[in-house]
């Protein structure tokens, strides 16, 4: 018999018709005259109620419906005596596929998130994770929809790199040389003339630079994969391997680029409202009871836009006023997570985009701004002239997380690029295809960075973000 989904058959009317659902025990009640089994499949955060007459299915083998025992159910779909639910399954036959026995990890208790994170590999079985596995795909599909309507091109870009594109040099390397037997220059150097690519190479930081060649040919470009830092930061906030959203656009200016960011961030959201209600709720009521209201909040007003040396102004002003930071916050300082929430969640109360970081700061690729000036709007706030040279960067910032977007309008004129990059002391050995863009047909192009885990800890309310990702990858941490 056809097997049916257990979402389909919780939307379902046609009462007395016989149905098969499969799927995982998530509890069993029993009793002398009549048996409950809550049955999911993963198709909804919903269980459908399956009531078995003891004399119908034998006794030896309800005795054997676990939870977590994974069971197939033939029976008669009919409307619910109970409250909560539209209808159940009056069983008739039963068939266990898979036993489990009460060593089972994720048995029906109170269970940690650190305890569950050991068991990765079973922690994906329960509600919670159930819950943020499916808001996960919908976010995918959302930033696809977003970028496929507004006429971008999905841009694939590649893994293996031999540039840096943040130069902050925390590459994992991929090589197939024999580390017990590697060869070395007179200089003792390791030479990688034998190695597979004849060069050294590393996992991408970021796709960035290649999508400005994808912008620079298609107008409006996207790509969407797998990133990886090798960091070694045990963080809630940070992982080795995490998902980027990274699109770059040709033609547009600062303005234009923080509209694109808004839009782009609310559309997801406006998603996850739309389409995953039944898991939002769950989460809602079981990690964050803040939580639908937030992402309603964010689609209300406009982002605050500040700059900067505004955003300084007002931590400044916020010390003076008794307010206690962990980390300084001079103007060229790196705001750090307690700055950027302080300006979101105390001060404005509603997502920032922050604009015109110190060019110190800031990526070599980034547009610098004329001396003396800082263009970009600031809503309700009027802050002082920039004590030194700045990028066109444009970071939003959102309440629970801080920075979830990086961008900027990139630096077009190769004099200006190639100026920064000797300012810096860059080497551009594996740069000159980059650079190349600016001398052949350059033009004005911006985009921005979107973390996609960082978006996941926002939607689903979830405070550690290797909560937000199937199997989490971090500092001595690659199970699974």
């Amino acid at each position: 018999m056809t097997r049916t989904k257990v979402i389909d058959i919780l939307n379902a009317t046609d009462f007395g018709r016989e149905v098969c659902v499969k799927g995982w025990v998530r509890t069993h009640r029993t009793s002398k005259s009549i048996d409950f089994i809550a049955l999911n499949d993963g198709s909804t955060i919903k269980n459908v109620q399956v009531v078995v007459d003891p004399t119908v299915i034998a006794d030896e083998t309800l005795r054997q419906v676990t939870t977590g025992a994974c069971i197939c159910v033939v029976g008669t779909l009919v409307e619910s005596q109970g409250a909560g639910q539209a209808c159940e399954i009056q069983c008739k036959q039963l068939e266990i596929y898979g036993l489990c026995d009460n060593t089972y990890p994720m048995q029906k208790k109170g269970q940690s998130f650190e305890v569950m994170r050991k068991h990765a590999h079973m922690r994906l079985r329960t509600n919670t994770f159930g819950a943020i596995m499916r808001i996960r795909h919908n976010m995918a599909i959302a930033i696809h929809q977003y970028f496929h309507d507004h006429g971008f091109f999905y841009f694939h870009t590649p893994l293996i790199t031999a540039s840096d594109c943040e130069g902050a040099g925390n590459m994992f390397q991929v090589t197939t040389k024999n580390l017990y037997d590697l060869k070395k220059d007179e200089n003792g150097k390791i030479t990688y003339a034998d190695d597979f690519f004849g060069e050294q190479t590393s996992l991408t930081v970021s796709g960035q630079l290649e999508g400005e060649l994808g912008a620079t040919a298609l107008g409006a470009i996207y790509t969407f994969g797998p990133t990886f830092r090798a960091e070694n930061s045990n963080t809630p906030r940070h992982l080795a391997e995490f998902w980027m959203v990274e699109p770059e656009v040709a033609f547009i200016d600062q303005e234009e680029l923080m509209d694109l960011e808004e839009d782009f961030i609310k559309h997801c959201v406006r998603w996850a409202l739309d389409n995953c209600k039944d898991d939002l709720q769950f989460l809602n009521q079981m990690i964050d009871k803040t939580l639908i209201q937030r992402l309603e909040g964010v689609l209300k007003e406009r982002f605050v836009r500040l700059t900067y040396t505004e955003g300084i102004d007002i931590l400044q002003e916020a010390i003076k006023q008794g307010h206690k930071f962990e980390f300084p916050c001079n103007w060229g300082d790196d705001l750090a997570s307690e700055h950027e929430r302080y300006l979101v969640e105390e001060h404005f109360k509603k997502p920032v985009i922050m604009t015109d970081y110190p060019a110190a700061i800031k990526s070599f690729y980034m547009k610098q701004n004329p001396a003396g000036t800082a263009p970009g709007t600031s809503v309700g706030y009027r802050g002082t002239v920039a004590p030194g040279p700045t990028m066109q960067g444009t970071d939003v910032l959102f309440p629970q997380i801080g920075e979830i977007i990086g961008g900027s309008v990139r630096e077009e004129s190769y004099d200006k690029l190639m100026a920064e990059i000797a300012h810096r002391q860059m080497d551009t050995t594996h740069l000159w295809w980059y650079l190349d863009t600016r001398r052949w047909g350059s033009c004005p192009h911006a985009g921005f960075g979107l973390g996609f885990e960082r978006l996941m800890l926002f939607v689903t309310g979830m405070q550690n973000i290797r909560d937000v990702i199937p199997f989490p990858r971090t500092p001595k941490s690659a199970e699974f």
